[in-house]
């Protein structure tokens, strides 16, 4: 039987939740549980295992940036290497979105650190929101705070949101070669306009670590697990990635 979390895909789950090594509260099994309900169509499973783990006392951090967000990881891989397809990965998002309702409550009992906050969208001239609505879900997972200004987003927008939410972070999204040229004019726009301008984030499907550098973009998230490590870095680490 293969094998679905190999070492290495530990290490991306150590990564996307901010630990080292084998700090992991979780072993393989459990992981892998978590990874077979986002998979699985009836939603009534990932409910169960949430229910079942906050039963048994474990913490709900752990069950989010663990459980979940661990799993969510592992998808997000397979994702990236065509081992799976859109459909399976908005099925997961979906179960993973359920599987963070049922445990809100106590993570606010717990006090979950507020990582930051974020200003995220898909620019201008584009539809697209499969890769920000993921994003969007990761960050706010691992303790984010998420203002989703949604599609077809102007730069006037932008610089509203960050005049008025003032986020640490603003994430760029584009799928479509045309139309992320206009993350370098948002880019731009934020620069000039602010004296202390947030730290950028882009990514989508089209955009490279190159194009990124090209347009001089703080950091390039190149899926949602990407992203959050990413976001990380540029906030705790002092960086540009």
């Amino acid at each position: 039987m293969q094998e679905i979390l190999p070492a290495k895909g530990l290490n991306k789950v150590n990564n996307a939740i901010g630990k080292k090594g084998g700090d992991l509260n979780m072993d393989r099994g459990e992981i892998e549980r978590f990874y077979n309900a986002l998979k699985d169509k009836n939603i009534a499973n990932t409910e169960n295992l949430i229910k079942e783990y906050v039963g048994k006392g474990i913490s709900p951090i752990a069950i989010l940036n663990e459980g979940l967000i661990g799993a969510m990881s592992i998808i997000g891989q397979e994702f990236k290497a065509c081992q799976v397809w859109v459909p399976e990965v908005l099925l997961a998002a979906r179960n993973m979105n359920r599987g963070i309702e049922i445990i809100k409550p106590e993570l606010i009992k717990n006090k979950v650190q507020n990582r930051g906050k974020l200003v995220i969208g898909t620019v201008k001239g584009d539809i697209h929101d499969i890769g920000k609505n993921l994003v969007t879900i990761m960050m706010r997972g691992t303790g984010y705070q998420v203002i989703d200004l949604g599609i077809d987003v102007p730069k006037e927008r932008f610089l509203e949101s960050i005049s008025k939410d003032i986020p640490h972070i603003v994430g760029l999204s584009a799928l479509l070669t045309t139309t992320m040229l206009e993350m370098r004019e948002v880019i731009k726009t934020i620069r000039h306009t602010f004296s202390d301008p947030p730290q950028v984030i882009v990514g989508g499907a089209p955009v490279t670590q190159k194009f990124a550098d090209e347009i001089e973009a703080d950091g390039y998230g190149e899926d949602a697990v990407r992203a959050v490590e990413v976001a990380n870095r540029l906030l705790f680490s002092g960086g540009k990635t």
